[in-house]
């Protein structure tokens, strides 16, 4: 049987992904998408309550909570006795470890025997604390939390606990990449509460330390209620507020106001079945990649609203958190976002994509707003011409280094930006724009690896060695090279080549060579290539092709996989990656076929497995 690429399957595939894409609006016309449900964060959530349940023993309210999140684990358990951060992620060392602590802290081992058995030779089998450690390096963002956790739990000794510097956060914020902190730079709640309790219970044999600790105390739990989002939780995640909420109340301030708002937050997160997401939501983000994946094709009815609501997401005062400068965008509409050098160079792209259809023309707000954008992107880039994701000059922690990905992301939003008409009064930042997309290029060159490839920072894939994800990576810097006279350059044709080896036999990607092919992957790898001019008379290609196309065909193409990075190897997965990846593709293979000769061409595959793609007349 042989397998065909005609435009009308193509146009059929994108138009099915499409409507699924569109009917996926919240009533207020974005995007809001979906979480994973997350083993950690139910973990994490549930210490926290029984934090502050022991401190409140005639208070029964969170009881419920409490025993629904651990039958709730109890019934997602892996069967070599271990959790994943995801309902289909593998075990790992630091969420069962969270989860084995739970069962302890709540005094459920009598209830759940076998579970807790089996988590305890999971853990002895792994490697235990030594294994966190190493998992995390020198970043102590996620280990020491993870054993703080254990330690309430009664299963960690303090003393294995590293002492985090507290007392550095009374610092102003300019100092912080100055005296290198040991968590990154989003993590300075965690550094306050996590500090402070592991001083609670083991103080420094240093008396100058331990004084200057003491005197430092209500000062930075001053700075925490200063950087505390108004709905309680930070960055919009539960584990995080968690570690934070469950340190505070482990050392008796279950009344501190920081306490009261975290659980408020846990409380209005929890989700029907008893879990906790990984984080409330990204409606930024995936608005701004759905819009981006639509490529204009939306009505002036449909973008007036996303438009109006994305203008509204910038920030227009300095983030109390970070300290950043206004202008740019988070990845949700909530109080504990964050700017970030992502979701800023998606929105910009997404604004240009937005302008009113009658004028195609960016408006004055418009104007402005990208503007600011950009300054912000701008100010944002280190000294090796890469972008970090929150702050500049930040360095020493991989979560904060110049990235590839990111860094690609913004080149297109700048370039987007310079091509839109040039106003006299912007001259200046044109200029620093094209100095700094040619700083940018350098540094991607610098970045990409020997067989052709990058490395993303935000996504990984668990089939691949120390969870890389090299295809997401060369997809999204690839995608960057599209521009005609970077096609062509060694650096794009060498992640082409890349891309070719590590294909599936199957015609999909998976996240390296020999990782199960996905649709995420699959989506992100043919996109890129048609992006750069990679023919579909490729037969490789047009393989990759096929594979989309039939997922769409038989509804598959909705699964989702785990890819994402939500701190240091914290996994989860959104439910509207693959489709708003597939829409994007499929849009771009429509276009593509739509100039092909008027339609005089079809593709044609002799045979499933055949290498061999021939051009047919019609």
């Amino acid at each position: 049987m042989s397998e065909t690429i005609s435009y009308q399957r193509v146009l059929s595939g994108y138009q099915r992904a499409r409507e699924y894409l569109l009917d996926a609006r919240t009533d207020t016309g974005h995007w809001e998408g979906e979480l994973s449900t997350s083993a950690l964060s139910t973990a994490t959530a549930i210490m926290a309550m029984e934090m502050i349940r022991r401190q409140r023993p005639d208070d029964d309210s969170l009881d419920s909570y409490i025993e629904q999140g651990i039958r709730w684990l109890a019934q997602h358990q892996n069967k070599d006795g271990g959790w994943g951060d995801t309902v289909k992620s593998f075990s790992n060392i630091s969420t069962t470890m969270l989860c084995h602590a739970a069962f302890h802290a709540t005094k459920n081992t009598e209830h759940y025997v076998s579970h807790v058995v089996n988590a305890r030779q999971y853990i002895d089998r792994v490697g235990g604390v030594t294994a966190v450690i190493e998992r995390y390096g020198k970043d102590k963002t996620f280990s020491v939390p993870i054993l703080t956790h254990c330690a309430l739990a009664g299963l960690v000794k303090w003393k294995m606990i590293p002492a985090l510097p507290f007392e550095l956060s009374c610092l102003p914020h300019r100092f912080y990449k100055t005296v290198r902190l040991p968590v990154v730079s989003y993590a300075l709640p965690a550094l306050i509460a996590i500090g402070q309790v592991r001083h609670h219970f083991r103080k420094p044999r240093n008396p100058i330390m331990r004084l200057i600790r003491k005197l430092s105390i209500k000062r930075s739990l001053k700075k925490l209620i200063e950087i505390q989002p108004e709905n309680g939780g930070f960055l919009e995640a539960a584990p995080l507020t968690s570690f934070v909420t469950m340190s505070l109340a482990g050392m008796g301030l279950v009344d501190h106001p920081v306490v009261k708002k975290g659980l408020a937050f846990l409380l209005a997160s929890v989700r029907p079945d008893g879990s906790w997401p990984i984080d409330t939501n990204l409606a930024t983000w995936t608005t701004t990649l759905s819009v981006n994946a639509l490529d204009g094709t939306l009505s002036e009815f449909e973008k007036a609203p996303i438009r109006d609501w994305l203008l509204q997401q910038q920030y227009k005062e300095l983030h109390p958190y970070t300290a950043a400068e206004p202008g740019g965008w988070a990845w949700t509409d909530l109080p504990g976002g964050v700017p970030d050098a992502d979701d800023t160079p998606g929105a910009i792209l997404a604004l240009l994509n937005l302008q009113p259809i009658e004028t195609q023309q960016v408006t004055p707000e418009m104007s402005s707003a990208l503007r600011n954008g950009v300054n912000w992107l701008l100010d944002l880039q280190n000294s090796n011409g890469g972008w970090p994701t929150f702050c500049r000059g930040w360095g020493t922690l991989p979560f904060d280094q110049s990235a590839a990905d990111i860094s690609a992301h913004v080149l297109r939003a700048l370039e987007a930006w310079l091509n839109t008409a040039a106003d006299p009064a912007d001259s200046d930042l044109r200029s620093r724009a094209a100095q700094a997309i040619e700083r940018g290029f350098n540094y991607l060159t610098t970045q990409q690896r020997a067989d052709g490839s990058w490395l993303p920072l935000w996504f990984g894939n668990q089939h691949i060695a120390d969870d890389e994800n090299p295809v997401y990576g060369t997809a999204r810097v690839l995608a960057a090279y599209a521009a005609e006279e970077r096609r062509a350059s060694p650096q794009a044709e060498q992640a082409v080549q890349f891309l070719h080896s590590v294909q599936n036999p199957d015609g999909g990607w998976g996240g390296a060579e020999g990782a199960p092919s996905s649709v995420e992957e699959t989506a992100l790898a043919v996109d890129a290539l048609l992006a750069v001019g990679v023919s579909l008379e490729t037969p490789w290609l047009a393989q990759g092709l096929v594979w989309l196309l039939k997922q769409v065909e038989s509804g598959t193409y909705t699964e989702t996989t785990p890819i994402g990075f939500y701190f240091a190897k914290l996994w989860y997965f959104e439910q509207l990656y693959p489709i708003i990846f597939s829409v994007s593709a499929l849009h771009r293979a429509e276009t593509v076929l739509k100039k092909c000769a008027d339609e005089k061409l079809r593709l044609s595959l002799e045979a499933p497995d055949s290498p061999i793609m021939s051009v047919k007349e019609k």
